[in-house]
């Protein structure tokens, strides 16, 4: 059947062309055209954690057997004290946005610290120090510039710390050495003997999972060892002895803290 073009009806709509409602009103069009307002700035937030008290730096000096008046041996390391220990800036909450104590330790002389260092601790009329760390309180109160910290009335016999520091280095090892692996045969024909071995499967997944313990560099990281015995405090020689083995060769910069024990200077929260 021949059809004319006559015969043929369009809707209404197909033959009159039509504005988006947004064109014709001006102040719909004006939101196009404006630039969007900027997203509000997020508020500065401190990610460092809260010490259960204020702390102290010291120098690690080596280890040694304790003997306990009961007959009992103790391994303990055995911590000294360099000059330093001095309070170098108080920090608040109207003035950095949160409570902290920087402490300095260790005295060296003026031409081994930078200007900009050496600036800021003659503003607040302290000695030059080598380094300086912050101890994070939920109060500052009672402390002030160029205050000398005296271990003996932080800490006394018996008390529990956290002691941090930097690990000895061990350079580039294998898995056996860095993750405790076990080896293969030494015999019987076997040639897999410290290979690492499989890494994970072929077509699925295809990858590596992420996190994988596989050879490589050892050492050489800031760790916490918590909860260690203050075994004994010696005023005459200016040493402290603490139950254990601490983080660090002989002459390693430590940082020790009351311990954090959860319900007692930790709230359960």
């Amino acid at each position: 059947m021949a059809m004319t073009m006559a015969s043929l009806s369009f809707p209404s709509s197909l033959n009159k062309p039509t504005l988006s409602s947004s064109l014709l009103n001006p102040s719909k069009a004006s939101s196009f055209l404006t630039k969007p307002s900027p997203k509000p700035k997020r508020a500065l937030t401190i990610s460092m954690s809260m010490e259960a008290g204020i702390g102290v730096m010291a120098s690690k000096l080596g280890m040694m057997s304790f003997f306990e008046p009961d007959g009992t041996v103790v391994p303990v390391t055995v911590v000294g004290f360099r000059e330093g220990n001095i309070v170098t800036q108080v920090k608040t909450l109207a003035t950095d946005g949160y409570d902290a104590v920087q402490v300095g330790y260790r005295r060296v002389r003026d031409k081994k610290l930078t200007k900009p260092e050496t600036g800021h601790l003659e503003k607040a009329g302290v000695i030059p120090l080598r380094h300086l760390q912050e101890f994070r309180l939920t109060s500052v109160e009672g402390f002030e510039p160029n205050q000398k910290l005296v271990f003996d009335e932080i800490f006394k016999e018996g008390d529990l710390v956290d002691v941090a520091g930097t690990t000895i280095g061990k350079g580039f090892q294998g898995g056996i050495k860095r993750h405790n692996f076990k080896r293969g045969q030494m015999t019987h024909g076997s040639k897999s003997h410290r290979a690492l071995g499989s890494i994970g499967a072929g077509t699925t997944p295809g990858r590596v999972y992420k996190g994988k313990k596989m050879p490589g560099r050892m050492g050489g990281t800031r760790t916490k060892i918590r909860k260690l015995k203050i075994v004994k405090v010696d005023k005459e020689l200016n040493v402290v002895m603490i139950k254990g083995a601490l983080p660090g060769k002989p002459g390693n910069i430590l940082r020790i803290t009351p311990a954090k024990i959860v319900g007692v200077n930790i709230p359960k929260n």
